[in-house]
């Protein structure tokens, strides 16, 4: 008798180890069924996010669409005034640059025409300071020209090179 009562204290033993170290697993499973939710909800929101810049993007392509014939219905109109084509052709250069490569085109619009100017190198703290576009709109904007053979970025440096010349200089410079 005491043999078998030794026998189910070690049973009662034993089950109550196996139920501590149940409800040990169940809490950590319960603690990543949390933290998985919470991952959830964040990529949720990012594509929220992307789905709402997509969005903006279209509408921006679309304006630049709509600009685009205006401008060649006033090249069409003013055949016999006087156009400065190589300015013109020099900002549709970078134009049609970026709508077929890039869909956000306004940083990178305005990234490459201060490149085009005096200074063909320039640090990313300069182009972000001269453009006025925050730090990581000019950084993911650099890489994406860099990508697609524009621009050369030295990550260890932070400088910012033009290595595609699209037009001359003198492209840019305004007629009197």
């Amino acid at each position: 008798m005491e043999e078998e009562k030794t026998q189910l204290e070690q049973a009662t033993k034993m089950l109550e180890t196996e139920k501590l170290k149940l409800e040990v697993e169940t809490k950590k499973l319960e603690d990543e069924t949390r933290r998985l939710a919470r991952e959830k909800e964040e990529r949720d929101q990012k594509i929220g996010q992307l789905t709402g810049e997509q969005l903006k993007l279209l509408e921006e392509y679309k304006n630049l669409k709509i600009e685009l014939k205006k401008f060649a219905k006033i090249a069409q109109d003013q055949e016999e005034a006087e156009f400065n084509f190589d300015r013109i052709k020099a900002l549709l250069s970078i134009t049609m640059l970026l709508i077929e490569e890039i869909w956000q085109g306004q940083p990178h619009y305005r990234i490459l025409l201060t490149l085009h100017g005096d200074t063909e190198e320039m640090s990313r703290d300069q182009i972000k300071n001269t453009t006025g576009i925050s730090g990581a709109m000019v950084l993911r904007a650099v890489h994406e020209l860099a990508n697609i053979g524009v621009l050369e970025y030295n990550e260890d440096t932070s400088m910012v090179r033009l290595k595609k010349r699209l037009f001359t200089k003198k492209a840019l410079e305004e007629k009197e």
